[in-house]
């Protein structure tokens, strides 16, 4: 050392603080490089993110490397520039030595590399896995020794360098990253987040109540049958005899639409265009129940419980529009459930869901084991009211204003502007 020239050994130093920057801005670009945009890059056949994703794969080895040459740049910094300070300074020259390395490494070695690198991740991580590969090819025998005493001392303590471990993400934290996603739209964002919530409800969540369903009673007059074929505003109806516990099947109006249209559709072509009954055990999340649609090719269903009694009707559309929002004529039909009055309450019908008020409405209301508004009244009364009946759910009071057939028809909903 004593023969090499003050200025060679500058030039040492300057290009070690150089080395020291480049392992400090590539350790932190790489581990806040975001892995999916980098998945992304990868399956577009770019080779730099190909080459980070493959060092992100072991990231003990990653780190091992890094540390490993910055740790070693450093310390051979800290010799020269010792030297260097002996040189001018004497003695002195230790502490001197010690206090502007101290310095110098901890502004250009450290804090502005990482800050860079911790703004600008993609930046830097793509071009510094060009680099880091190779070096790691280099010097893979002995960060393989390091890393295994390391994994030997983790070891029992249960901690592991499994990447899968490291990048899967439960359904909380991909609502967070749909929500937070800056690139998506907030139409998009609410799909994406309606989609995520579909598990958690139930069919019994978006049917039609059993005393809603619209259908064909074949035991009516055929008269009154093709009238209501011919006003229905529905695709596909329910085909029952006197009660909808009889039910011979589901009808589609496509397939009687030109005979009907021409008059002459016949009693006969009515019960055999009517297709085999799909039915739905109750409970069924709404995720699985799309899947059965699909795979069965249905888009209609009874919902039954545990004795077969039929409980309600959900179709595809119900399913969708919990997802898009409400788009057909029957969706729009049942917006009507909810009015605004004048004097800022609501008219509800007894029939809509609890599901709808708290996603339509915004309106905190109690878990309950009913599923309509109906249902709930009647939970919290304990008994069917024989007339009009005050009571506070939640932060909202709630009077039942019409009862017909020991059902809640309509309801006035009063939202406490202060609850609590």
């Amino acid at each position: 050392m004593e023969d090499i020239p003050t200025g060679s050994l500058f030039t040492a130093l300057f290009v070690l603080i150089i080395l020291s920057g480049f392992f400090s801005s590539s350790e932190t670009g790489l581990m806040a490089v975001n892995r999916y945009r980098l998945r992304h890059l990868a399956n577009e056949n770019h080779s730099g993110a190909r080459l980070a994703q493959n060092l992100l794969n072991k990231p003990d080895r990653l780190i091992g490397l890094i540390l490993l040459g910055n740790n070693l740049v450093n310390i051979l910094a800290a010799s020269i520039a010792t030297i260097i300070a002996i040189r001018l300074f004497g003695d002195n020259g230790i502490w001197v030595s010690t206090l502007v390395m101290t310095v110098v490494i901890l502004i250009f070695a450290e804090l502005a590399p990482k800050t860079v690198a911790a703004i600008h991740p993609e930046r830097i991580a793509i071009p510094a896995a060009y680099l880091l590969t190779p070096l790691l090819k280099l010097l893979y025998p002995v960060v393989w020794l390091i890393n295994g005493m390391v994994n030997l001392m983790l070891r029992p303590f249960g901690i592991r360098t499994n990447v899968e471990m490291l990048e899967r993400l439960n359904h909380e934290e991909l609502r967070t990253l749909v929500l937070e996603g800056g690139q998506i739209s907030n139409a998009h964002q609410r799909m994406l987040i309606n989609i995520l919530d579909l598990k958690k409800a139930e069919v019994d969540d978006v049917m039609v109540p059993r005393g809603e369903i619209v259908g064909i009673d074949l035991d009516d007059d055929w008269d009154d049958i093709l009238q209501q074929l011919t006003q229905t505003i529905y695709t596909r109806l329910p085909v029952y005899r006197h009660t909808i516990d009889q039910v011979e099947g589901l009808l589609h109006i496509r397939t009687i639409v030109s005979k009907l249209s021409h008059g002459s559709l016949k009693y006969e072509d009515l019960k055999t265009s009517v297709r085999k009954p799909y039915f739905i055990p109750e409970g069924t999340s709404l995720t699985r129940q799309l899947l059965e649609f699909q795979h069965k090719e249905r888009r209609m269903g009874l919902v039954v419980d545990e004795y077969g009694d039929i409980q309600g009707l959900v179709t595809l559309d119900d399913i969708l529009e919990e997802i898009v929002g409400e788009y057909t004529t029957e969706g729009r039909d049942r917006s009507r459930l909810i009015r605004k009055l004048a004097d800022g309450n609501y008219l509800v019908d007894g029939t809509a869901s609890l599901r709808s008020l708290k996603r339509q409405m915004g309106w905190d209301l109690p878990r309950a084991e009913a599923h309509t508004l109906s249902g709930l009244l009647i939970e919290v009364l304990e008994v069917i009211p024989v007339g009009q009946a005050s009571v506070r759910v939640g932060s909202h009071i709630m009077t039942v204003v019409d009862i017909c057939d020991n059902t809640i028809r309509k309801v006035l909903i009063k939202p406490d502007r202060f609850p609590g």
